[in-house]
């Protein structure tokens, strides 16, 4: 029943009625009234002598631009309240302020474009309300909140854009023990004309990503590692021109990455961190004067050179790698010299020594640890042939298959989501690919135009699994991945500033916010804040 109707079926209220007179003045010019119900039709502005019993009251054809706070102040008594063919098109927070026993509310047939969060606050007995037939393209978060007792919403007639901002709307309503009247969306073009009630909250996609500049760290730098010690989230920097490893941490007093220690390495290629206890490990790989163990017994102390790793073997290491095997850690470290070969390093006793050569004479450029069927296994890119995987068994590890259609990758980096395994493949000049383990090998899902790329690494963040994909010609690109299409989805650019020959990313976390490290090798290592935005609120 419109709110017309209902008013009629409550003017027998007034007295039978018999009307009432006010006192001249009492009653507006542009008003009828009678004891408890007043119609104003065509009046500039809101009345402000009502009967003091007043019950209803409908304004008709006001020439009121706006409802604003307390307008109805004067009227504690009313039970219903009603708008038609009105030309406000605002209403504004706590308008109906002090209206505690107003049960039916009608909106109806005006130019309502905006409507404030907490317009209708306070009207803890509202039964009915319509908002039909405005010009009300969305509704504010929270709109109905307080108001326990509705019974009967109607919405119809409204241009509502059925986008994020309605998700919430989506969601009340299937929640709310109340009869709504929605009407059809006007847009986006794919949901025009459908029904609200028939969209599902779960297809809405209203989270985002953003990335912005946070910290500039003055030296190139060709890899970064996160590891936590003594509870706190450390970083290190491989910097080769700069000759070092460099440990960073979080400076709480000046809410910024701050230096904490650096190690001597001269062309280092790779700073690579293990925790054991009290204990801190950092492997150097270096193109020239040998790979280095460094070592800390006690957080009290400094790190300090403890091992050369095995000088005939590492003639130009490229990348390493941690890896747990039968319980014991051991690194991996790809060499890409002709000469020289793979080698996997395991703790044994107070050091690491070769346990195995692979791959020699092939100029690995690339290693990747990962779990395949329960068993640790093995990724090596190289430039001389497709990337080989290797399982471990009885031992040591052996070649279990190649990447079919794979050429000139040079390097690799894994993810899990949703119970598979994922793998991004780094090609310099073409497409590198996402591929998927289907249980015998990996198999393209998806191919990204590369350019001058040297690095496409997954980073997951609190919510999300991301992909970055590095250019030394154009602007870095993020991707985020699709749950339900398990496809990669372009997110945003880096920059500015933009990346100079990116070669590394980590995503960290400390003191509640999330932190994307990108190293680069021609320019500053750069720190993004990781922003997370509810599209919906």
């Amino acid at each position: 029943m419109g709110g017309v109707g209902i008013l009629l079926l409550l003017l027998p209220l007034a007295g039978a009625g018999v009307a009432w007179r006010p006192a001249k003045g009492k009653c507006s010019l542009f008003c009828s009234c009678s004891k408890d119900s007043v119609l104003c039709e065509g009046s500039p502005d809101l009345p402000d002598v009502f009967p003091p019993t007043l019950l209803s009251l409908s304004l008709v054809r006001t020439r009121v631009t706006q409802l604003k706070a307390g307008s109805f102040l004067r009227t504690p008594s009313l039970h219903l309240l009603l708008f038609t063919s009105n030309s406000f098109s605002v209403i504004e927070d706590d308008a109906f302020a002090g209206l505690s026993h107003l049960q039916y509310l009608f909106i109806e047939d005006n130019e309502i474009g905006s409507i404030s969060k907490n317009a209708l606050r306070g009207l803890r007995s509202l039964t009915h309300l319509s908002l039909a037939n405005n010009h009300l393209e969305t509704l504010p978060r929270f709109l109905f909140r307080g108001l326990e007792t509705l019974t009967h919403v109607d919405l119809r007639g409204n241009p509502f854009q059925c986008d994020c901002r309605m998700l919430w709307l989506l969601r009340w309503m299937s929640s709310v023990n109340a009869s709504v009247g929605t009407g059809a969306c006007a847009g986006p073009a794919a949901l025009a004309h459908l029904q609200l009630r028939h969209l599902d909250p779960k297809t809405f996609k209203c989270r985002a990503i953003e990335l912005s500049w946070f910290q500039t760290v003055g030296e190139s730098a060709l890899g970064v590692e996160l590891f936590s010690y003594q509870g706190e989230p450390h970083i290190v920097l491989a910097q080769p021109f700069a000759g070092r490893c460099l440990i960073l941490a979080w400076d709480y007093s000046l809410q910024s990455f701050q230096a904490k220690e650096e190690l001597s390495a001269p062309s280092v290629v790779s700073c690579k961190p293990l925790v054991l206890g009290l204990r801190l490990f950092v492997l150097a790989a270096r193109l020239w004067g040998g790979s280095q163990l460094w070592a800390q017994a006690s957080p009290d102390l400094r790190l300090a050179p403890m091992q050369a790793l095995a000088p005939r073997r590492l003639l130009r290491p490229n990348d390493a790698e941690l890896l747990w095997l039968d319980g014991q850690p051991c690194f991996v470290v790809a060499d890409a010299s002709k000469a020289g070969s793979t080698t996997l390093l395991c703790r044994d006793g107070p050091g690491f020594y070769p346990r195995q050569s692979l791959h020699a004479w092939h100029r690995d450029t690339d290693a990747e640890a990962l779990e395949l069927d329960g068993r640790p296994h093995l990724l090596l890119a190289s430039v001389s042939q497709r990337p080989v995987l290797f399982h471990w068994s009885g031992g040591r590890f052996e070649r279990r298959t190649d990447i079919p259609e794979a050429e000139d990758v040079y390097a690799t980096r894994h993810f899990q989501a949703g119970g598979d395994v994922f793998l991004c493949l780094t090609r310099y000049i073409g497409d590198s690919m996402l591929m998927r383990w289907d249980g015998s090998m990996f198999r393209l899902l998806q191919q990204l135009p590369s350019r001058g790329a040297h690095v496409f690494q997954p980073v997951l963040t609190a919510r999300d699994q991301l992909a970055i994909l590095g250019s030394d010609f154009a602007f870095s690109h993020v991707f985020r991945l699709e749950p339900d299409k398990r496809l990669l989805e372009p997110l945003q650019e880096l920059g500015p500033p933009a990346l100079v020959a990116p070669r590394a990313f980590a995503h960290v976390t400390m003191a509640g916010k999330h932190f994307l490290f990108a190293a680069c090798f021609k320019g500053p290592t750069q720190i993004y804040r990781i922003h997370e935005l509810d599209l919906s609120a």
